[in-house]
């Protein structure tokens, strides 16, 4: 999408950026920051400056930069869109920090909702949430989200809210330990983590062991295949349920319980044997809704590709047949996409009244999330011919460019929000309460996503490990992007710098991609690819 509406602004970003990128502090050394923070402060100053800071939680706008300083890894790449979305994105992050009488909380919402809960806490994003806030220097944020969503019921037990929709509570988790690799503290969710699990199986087990959910409960609200009335064993609940049982397993091994480990891994093969048999329709080629008379839905849904999100599906099974739709105008694919449902199917709306969270056809980042995890996975862990990395850096970058709103007065800024109309970009949600007269801006830098983490992991190709092994997978096709950098990651420990240099021009490095781990080099190849190198002993 060309912007319009260009301020000064801009040629002030641009001038900052390329005299933090040239100045002779960027070049000199090792011990100098290649991506320095003053790097991204004319960025945050714009941010602060596009509108009103109408709510105002622990971190205000004024000490934005301060905090990202502080918090976040650097980025640098010739993409403007990228590296503007990437900053706005954490600046919106630390904008639902929110402190509570019950400690540190990570909002969905900034404005009070009706379906909010305790402290305007909705838990339908915390795996998103999760693997953002994974990347933050500071652990105490998410230590307390977590306390607060598993510790703070009745009796220390799980929240009451927990379950007001599905998750992948305890995969996520687990994930974030595999950047941190603070052990301790995972063990200590255990016991919680079990009474998360438990509770789904009591509350959503069907007697044959898929799982069910109500669409709106999966945050999914009048899709094709849903409802809010009867008990369809959707894809989404069931992958949940399917990771949330091997990170238990694999907690329950670094806590010494075997047994435990053993019985989770069970549950999982068991799920993942029922997925495959009952959910794949064998004629579209798609992991579909069970609905409740038996029979498949018969729609391609985007909630068909979270199976990958967790590695579910077997290779070798032909189930990667199902990624070609992912790039077909017929099924999933939109200038602003892509659609929640395939666009050949007669129940694809794209409404312009009615319930304004619709899942049948609008485009909801948080399932471009989903869907851009799976499809990293696809492409590093299974053989096929489906789909390729230019797909998924294309609708990486249909996804940044989709993080915009044009302001009444001209001026297009970055933005999140609700959903889109996949044709146009416009914010769906925002736009019919508009028309309807009754709008409140709801979704402003509305929190049910992710991109930081689809930056770091996917187009980076941080790749997080159990082990002291780093490994850097680029999902950027070759003859893209002729540089980048990804600065100060925390990771098993250890700060990492990651940077591709084509011609060794930019960062005065060398040629090729390399890894840093407090500084000193540890792995180069020439090529973008796969590297690995294997990480330094932690200084005590």
């Amino acid at each position: 999408m060309k912007e319009t509406g260009i301020t000064k602004r801009f040629f002030l970003i641009t001038f900052c950026v390329l005299l933090a990128l040239l100045s002779p502090s960027a070049l000199a050394g090792s011990t100098s920051p290649l991506v320095p923070p003053d790097y991204f402060r004319a960025y945050v100053e714009f941010f602060n400056s596009m509108t009103e800071e109408s709510v105002v939680n622990f971190i205000p706008d004024a000490r934005a930069w301060e905090w990202m300083r502080d918090n976040i890894p650097r980025f640098a790449c010739p993409d403007h869109d990228v590296e503007q979305t990437y900053y706005y994105r954490w600046w919106a992050f630390r904008k639902h920090i929110k402190q509570t009488p019950a400690g540190f909380i990570i909002t969905e919402f900034l404005k009070p909702v009706k379906h909010g809960g305790q402290y305007n806490a909705i838990s339908c994003a915390l795996g998103h949430h999760i693997a953002e806030a994974r990347w933050l220097r500071q652990t105490e944020y998410l230590d307390q989200d977590l306390n607060f969503w598993l510790r703070s019921g009745q009796g220390g037990g799980i929240h009451p809210e927990l379950h007001r929709y599905s998750g992948w509570t305890t995969w996520a988790v687990y994930q974030r330990w595999l950047v941190d690799a603070r052990t301790d503290f995972l063990v200590s969710l255990l016991d919680s983590l079990l009474q998360d699990y438990e509770a789904w199986e009591r509350e959503r087990a069907r007697p044959d062991g898929l799982f069910w959910q109500y669409d709106v409960r999966d945050g999914m609200e009048e899709s094709i295949s849903g409802s809010r009335k009867h008990k369809n064993a959707r894809p989404t609940i069931n992958s949940y349920m399917y990771g949330n049982a091997r990170a238990l397993a694999a907690i329950a091994r670094l806590a010494g319980r075997s047994d435990l480990a053993r019985t989770y891994d069970a549950k999982a093969d068991r799920l993942r044997a029922l997925v495959q048999q009952k959910l794949w329709h064998p004629e579209n080629r798609f992991f579909e809704t069970l609905l409740e008379n038996g029979r498949l839905a018969g729609v391609r849904e985007l909630i068909g590709y979270t199976p990958w999100y967790f590695d579910l599906p077997q290779p070798g099974r032909g189930y990667e047949e199902a990624w070609r739709q992912l790039m077909d105008p017929r099924g999933f694919y939109a200038p602003f996409g892509p659609t929640t449902a395939e666009q050949r199917h007669p129940g694809f709306r794209i409404a312009d009244q009615g319930d304004d969270c619709q899942w049948n056809g609008p485009s909801w980042p948080f399932s471009t999330t989903v869907t851009l995890k799976a499809l990293a996975n696809v492409l590093r862990n299974y053989p096929q011919r489906a789909i390729a990395v230019k797909d998924y850096f294309e609708t990486f970058l249909i996804y940044t460019r989709s993080h915009r709103l044009k302001l009444p007065d001209g001026r297009v800024i970055p933005w999140i929000d609700e959903n889109l109309n996949p044709f146009t970009g416009e914010w769906q949600a925002r736009s019919m309460k508009i028309r309807k007269g009754t709008f409140y801006g709801r979704g402003d830098h509305y929190n049910h996503s992710g991109y930081a983490d689809l930056l770091i992991t996917g187009v980076v190709g941080l790749v997080p490990r159990p082990d002291s092994v780093v490994e850097i997978h680029p999902l950027l096709p070759e003859g893209t992007w002729d540089w980048f950098c990804l600065e100060d990651v925390p990771y098993h420990g250890h700060s990492l710098t990651i940077i591709w240099d084509r011609t060794g021009q930019r960062f005065h490095r060398g040629p090729g991609l390399r890894v840093y781990a407090d500084g000193a080099e540890i792995g180069r190849r020439p090529r973008l690819g796969r590297l690995t190198a294997r990480l330094p002993a932690v200084r005590q």
